[in-house]
């Protein structure tokens, strides 16, 4: 991708719509334990495997879809350095998808 196309990139607005919503919550997902057992490199690879099994065994759906913001989010300083922890909007929809969103402001 170009410099030009990233620049004009907009991020994605809600994935899915209010009347689809069947279950909402917050969480705040500690990804120290994963910080802290990793090697250096591959901690955000990790890191993002946590947090999808995280989310799969609170909401008890393996069907879970992470949104870009949270994956940008997670990867903002490299593949060695994920955050310690990260606050999340987890949302069930009728389809039986479990969306991990950011949270609201």
């Amino acid at each position: 991708m170009s410099e030009e196309e990233s620049k004009t990139r907009e991020t994605v607005e809600e994935p899915i719509a209010e009347e689809d919503i069947v279950l909402e919550r917050i969480y705040i997902v500690p990804l120290w334990k994963v910080r802290s057992r990793g090697r250096g490199l591959h901690r955000t690879k990790k890191a993002v495997r946590f947090l999808r099994q995280f989310i799969a065994r609170h909401m008890k759906n393996p069907n879970v879809k992470i949104s870009t913001d949270v994956n940008e989010e997670l990867w903002k300083d490299g593949i060695r350095n994920p955050p310690r922890r990260i606050k999340v909007r987890v949302v069930l929809t009728k389809d039986d998808t479990v969306w991990v969103l950011p949270p609201k402001e």
